[in-house]
């Protein structure tokens, strides 16, 4: 099916464009000519590359880890699409060996029936450093063995990330996680400075939620936070919801790293996408809203309410961010971070993953490979 679009302004992922049209054949970009040969849809607001999340916990009441099926994958991706999400990593917080499992199979099965957004799946954990843990269970947190090895090992998962502390997995590990197809992310870890670079020569790429759940910088030990700030080649994710990092800390990693290098994240929870706060239970633990804050009733932060157009604004509002900057952290970055440069930007043969804005620069539609996904 092809269809052409004309909006008022269109972002390609690096500029803005007036009355823009865009063909669109089989789910990606065929042309940028206004002459064609369908009548065209003309719209009213800016067009933007879809947003991709690359921790994704829950979403409309559903969490990952309870019980994983590719019904409740569907759930989350429906509930984010609302806010521009076109693109997702279902993501598996510490647990047991046969959840994860369950997890790998269900992710699987979604990508075998091109359910829509899905991209893979992220594991953050559960081989972490329990002073760090946050809210995953401690009696999870355990050595890396054969049987995660396995799953990891997987090549019907897609996009495959781990999180884990390089404390307490080998610089030999990791390479092996990433000679097997895996984006090993550095998180929840109280590793030092030395330990982590070790871990990036291995081949981690990235570090989740950057200032959360990680050794601190200081002046004579850069700890975890130090040497994600120093690295020129490797990815941080970032949290732009008030609460997880100080905007004069978001700052100064923006200011620190290379640019395409922080991509915001939404670490989001089951209450994204529903309108009233109900708590829900975490392992056995209530965690309760407030607002647009979350956090478990033994004190920590649990997850977020953040959506990934509420991360764009809160990037221009909070830290002064461009708008064009803003975007490209919500899409072209993450995009290259998992290798799927056809995503984030619009070029000819690029996936055909888009939103609309309005001029509340809220989400009006959501496309993912040319499909209407989600209209207000």
């Amino acid at each position: 099916m092809k269809q052409t679009l004309i909006a008022e302004r269109v972002f390609d992922g690096e500029h803005f464009h007036h009355n823009q049209a865009i063909t669109i054949e089989d789910g990606r970009i065929v042309s940028f000519d206004r002459a064609s040969d369908v009548e065209p849809i003309l719209l009213v607001g800016t067009l933007v590359p879809g947003f991709i999340d690359v921790q994704v916990n829950g979403g409309g009441g559903a969490l990952f880890n309870d019980a994983p099926s590719v019904e409740k994958i569907k759930t989350i991706g429906q509930a984010h699409a609302r806010f521009g999400t076109t693109g997702f990593l279902p993501t598996l917080i510490t647990d047991e060996i046969e959840v994860m499992r369950a997890a790998a199979d269900a992710v699987a099965e979604a990508l075998a029936l091109n359910t829509p957004g899905v991209l893979g799946i992220h594991f953050e954990g559960p081989h972490l450093s329990v002073p760090k843990k946050g809210v995953h269970p401690a009696n999870y947190i355990r050595r890396i063995s054969d049987e995660e090895l396995a799953v990891f090992a997987r090549d019907d998962l897609g996009t495959k990330v781990v999180t884990l502390a390089p404390e307490n997995v080998a610089p030999e590990v990791i390479n092996a996680l990433v000679e097997c197809g895996v984006r090993v992310c550095l998180g929840h870890s109280n590793a030092e400075y030395d330990t982590v670079i070790k871990a990036l020569e291995a081949g981690a790429t990235g570090f989740t939620h950057l200032f959360n759940a990680m050794s601190p910088m200081d002046s004579r030990a850069p700890g975890m936070v130090g040497a994600a700030l120093e690295s020129q080649n490797a990815w941080c994710g970032l949290i732009v919801d008030g609460h997880h990092v100080h905007p004069a800390s978001a700052k100064v990693a923006i200011a620190a790293k290379p640019r395409g290098k922080v991509m915001l994240v939404t670490d989001a929870m089951p209450p994204v996408g529903m309108d009233d706060n109900a708590s829900f239970e975490l392992f056995g633990t209530q965690v309760v809203r407030r607002g647009d804050r979350l956090n478990a009733v033994t004190g920590e932060l649990a997850g977020c309410v953040l959506d990934m157009i509420g991360a764009v604004n809160n990037s221009v509002s909070m830290l002064g961010v461009t708008h064009e900057e803003a975007l490209r952290m919500a899409a072209r970055y993450p995009a290259e971070f998992i290798g799927h440069r056809q995503r984030g930007v619009f070029t000819i043969g690029a996936r055909a993953d888009m939103v609309l804005l309005g001029s509340d620069n809220k989400v009006a539609r959501t496309y993912i490979d040319g499909q209407l996904v989600y209209q207000v």
